[in-house]
């Protein structure tokens, strides 16, 4: 499988050079500095992509957009749709033109991944990122006021959240409020409370099958452009896979992959694993899902948790966690395989190792969450030791 890198960017604290010394070859990057809606031109596509191959000995190349942002009117099917996805359309031919053909992006309203502590310590140091669900339902019933709030989680749960607000202070309410945030990388909007109640709303009247549907058309509507100049979309799953701020999640289980899937049946209207995401849900089984819609998955994040009954998780080791990563990994060398034989160009699976552990002198770096070096380095070289003992006892292609 290709080994590969989010990078956001001649901004961001780890530099190509270290990456290379990682052991990645490709780059998973985005023009986060482009507004939602407007047109990727060939010539920023160009400049991002020259950026990367600049140095030739370190033999990157800009493997896989994370992530061509759908704009929120898409999503909430609002007002005259033609120009954005016009433009959409329009990113994908100059993206294709530049080389540049697997597209992952998201369908998930106002918000991106959800946490909502971004440095629990860990044994020995390091820390990690963590879902505290108490804490979440503190900031849904009494830091956001949503109507309705309280009825919608467990009352053992709000008396945890209840107790945690009457003892929080105002700085611990506004970190909760920047951590909520903090899955929204690069240019992308943040909000203050009154901001999110404001975006909330315009989904008040928004349903689960009505998200769907949604989703559905913005499919039917670039999928065939997809096709036509070989881009593969890669639909990222909900991160947590579960509704959050009475926002409907729409990608979040098989079932939900089997409609999106079925929505467009074009090999162009594919998916992207994200074993953390969908391992963060209490009912998905990941080895069945990587093999059930392995001819479908374009890109893989490979990343672990640890899940707690009242649905708080935490970022866990690479290979430690509640997913058998050996049992996920499996399937997509045999999908890979399948793709060699029958004589495609593009057959290798890019991944990622997704998120990681602050460890070592990671924190001195400032890097975004999630996202530091070493510890991203240690999943990437765990990972690549798993794939390496596969391929060689199946007889079958890295």
């Amino acid at each position: 499988m290709e080994q590969t890198w989010r990078w956001f960017g001649p901004d961001d604290p780890v530099r190509l050079s270290e990456i290379c010394q990682a052991g990645a070859s490709g780059i998973v990057t985005a023009l986060h500095h482009i507004p939602y809606g407007v047109v990727w031109s060939e010539e920023e596509i160009a400049r991002r992509k020259a950026a990367i191959e600049a140095d030739s000995v370190l033999g990157l190349r800009w493997s896989v957009v994370e992530s061509l942002p759908v704009a929120e009117p898409i999503k909430l099917a609002e007002g005259d749709l033609g120009p954005l996805f016009d433009a959409y359309r329009q990113s994908l031919r100059n993206l294709s033109a530049q080389g540049v053909t697997t597209v992952c992006y998201n369908f998930m309203p106002v918000l991106d991944w959800t946490r909502t502590r971004l440095a629990v310590a860990l044994p020995g140091g390091g820390t990690a990122l963590r879902f505290e669900a108490a804490e979440y339902v503190a900031f849904d019933c009494f830091i956001l006021g949503r109507p309705g709030a309280e009825a919608e989680h467990p009352p053992a749960l709000v008396a945890r959240a209840r107790a945690w607000f009457g003892h929080a202070s105002e700085s611990d309410k506004d970190r909760l409020l920047a951590t909520i945030m903090a899955g929204l990388p690069g240019a992308y909007d943040r909000y203050d409370v009154p901001g999110l109640r404001r975006m909330l709303d315009l989904y008040k009247d928004i349903t689960h099958a009505g998200l769907r549907e949604n989703l559905a058309r913005f499919l039917r509507e670039v999928v065939p452009t997809a096709d036509e100049v070989g881009v593969r979309l890669a639909i990222h799953p909900d991160d947590p896979p579960r509704p959050l701020f009475g926002l409907p999640r729409i990608a979040s289980n098989a079932e939900d992959l089997a409609f999106i899937a079925d929505a467009v049946d074009s090999p162009a209207n594919g998916i992207t694993l994200c074993t953390g995401s969908l391992g963060a849900g209490a009912g998905n089984d990941l080895p069945d899902i990587a093999a059930r819609f392995a001819p479908r998955i374009h890109f893989v994040h490979l990343r672990n948790v640890v899940k707690e009954p009242d649905g708080s998780f935490m970022e866990a080791d690479h290979l430690g966690g509640d997913i058998d990563m050996v049992a996920v990994i499996t399937p997509l060398l045999h999908e890979q395989a399948r793709r060699r034989d029958a004589g495609l160009a593009e057959w290798r699976l890019p991944f990622r190792p997704d998120h990681g552990h602050e460890l070592l002198d990671d924190a001195a770096r400032k890097t975004h969450p999630g996202y530091p070096l070493i510890g991203r380095l240690r999943g990437l070289a765990e990972l690549r030791g798993v794939m390496t003992a596969l391929a060689a006892v199946n007889r079958l292609p890295l």
